[in-house]
């Protein structure tokens, strides 16, 4: 069997799961909504609350379907919530 080459070896431990690209969707009764059209939807609702784009380090996400909210925390200290 031959040796893998760099760029094998280089190729294998770039790609994979980390680099794949990734359709989150969460569904609840009749409704749909994906893990990008979520984020997009929290960040213009925390830029409304004057937290500016270069601002953002960190995003925690709620989903909770059964109230059709997902509630959102920025850098700890900026909290909201959108509808599911």
């Amino acid at each position: 069997m031959a040796r893998k080459s760099s760029v094998e070896r280089a190729n294998e431990l770039a790609g994979g799961f980390a680099t794949a690209r990734k359709n989150i969707v969460v569904q609840y009764g009749d409704r749909e909504r994906n893990a990008d059209e979520l984020l997009s939807l929290i960040k213009k609702d925390a830029m409304s609350k004057g937290v500016r784009d270069p601002e953002f380090e960190k995003v925690d996400v709620y989903i909770k379907p059964e109230e059709r909210k997902v509630f959102y925390v920025v850098n700890e200290n900026v909290d909201g919530s959108i509808d599911f």
